[in-house]
């Protein structure tokens, strides 16, 4: 069985004039995902590899948190030049597909990615196409049988019952959430 790659952060900003970078973690599991000495893949914001001089991995050669923000030094990056050159790349591991995170709350993209999405009344809405992570909170891109794509705020209030076994999700539709509103000067 093969595995599938798992986004675990997004490089900042450089810190300092050592190489040391913030990292905006994408895991709810920061302390293992950069564990000193843990080798993350690098990928560019549209998941092919890095270009350039820039490496296709990193190895975690120290962390802290500084202000809320998880500043990380790798072992390839030996100065504040070289760790500018990696913002906005992805940090990457592979996982086992049939590998789930500890916590039964949380799922990885690959898991979301093709189950059925319904209303909590069982009216069917379409297909989870992606998982859009902002700065503020993740989003479910669905594919609307009708084919528009509807965005979805991944929080258990709007998405209460994600049931991966079954490949379905359920969503509590809201004014405005999976209809379009109504045209001006319609109603």
């Amino acid at each position: 069985m093969g595995s599938t790659d798992v986004v675990v952060g997004r490089v900042g900003r450089a810190h300092g004039v050592r190489g040391e970078l913030s990292v905006e973690p994408r895991t709810d599991e920061p302390e293992r995902r950069f564990a000193d000495g843990s080798v993350l893949q690098v990928r560019t914001p549209q998941g092919g590899p890095p270009t350039g001089d820039r490496p296709a991995r990193l190895t975690v050669a120290q962390t802290r948190w500084h202000q809320s923000r998880l500043l990380v030094r790798f072992a390839e990056v030996p100065d504040r030049t070289a760790a500018e050159s990696l913002r906005g790349l992805l940090l990457v591991v592979a996982v086992d597909p049939a590998e789930s995170p500890d916590d039964p709350e949380e799922f990885y993209d690959h898991q979301l990615v093709g189950l059925s999405v319904l209303t909590t009344d069982g009216r069917p809405v379409g297909e989870v196409a992606e998982v859009l992570h902002s700065g503020t909170q993740d989003l479910l891109a669905i594919r609307a049988e009708d084919g528009r794509e509807l965005l979805v705020p991944f929080v258990e209030a709007l998405v209460p019952v994600v049931d991966v076994a079954a490949g379905r999700i359920e969503v509590a539709d809201r004014p405005g959430l999976l209809e379009p509103p109504d045209e001006p000067g319609t109603g």
